[in-house]
């Protein structure tokens, strides 16, 4: 999860993810637009040779990443936040704005492991009491992610 509109080294440090992340064989989740942090964990992900889940907020694939395996049109706008969380195993944070926050909220609410990469400072939700984990470098996030696989599957 992740903000459309991003700087250059957070755009990088997505596509970083979305490699490691099929490298490791998983299936990569996002809301599937071509842009911003979206778009870079899909081209990451898809030219590592990974599964690449869009669940997209309208119905309309011109604004779909091309780097998508699955594009899920929806029609539900910034509703569909709650099929991306509630669909991941470990839900993994970059900077964004308010729907990155709401994502980052409904992983809360709904007690989903909650990684943090590339934030400067934390949101500005509460996070005290929850399984919030920050991170800066990709490689350390998916070791975490490793061991938290094999406890919530």
């Amino acid at each position: 999860m992740g903000g459309g509109e991003v700087p250059q080294e957070i755009s990088l440090l997505a596509r970083d993810l979305g490699q490691a992340l099929a490298t490791e064989g998983w299936v990569v989740l996002s809301g599937g637009r071509n842009a911003g942090v979206m778009a870079a964990v899909s081209e990451g992900a898809a030219t590592a040779g990974g599964w690449v889940v869009g669940v997209l907020p309208d119905r309309d694939l011109r604004r779909a990443s091309p780097y998508l395996t699955l594009p899920i049109r929806t029609g539900l706008g910034d509703g569909r936040n709650i099929i991306n969380i509630l669909s991941s195993d470990v839900v993994v944070a970059l900077p964004g704005g308010p729907g990155t926050r709401s994502e980052i909220a409904l992983a809360l609410n709904n007690n989903k492991p909650l990684l943090l990469l590339g934030w400067t400072e934390p949101p500005p939700l509460p996070l005290r009491g929850a399984r919030v984990e920050s991170f800066s470098r990709v490689a350390e996030l998916v070791t975490r992610i490793k061991t938290l696989v094999k406890t919530v599957i």
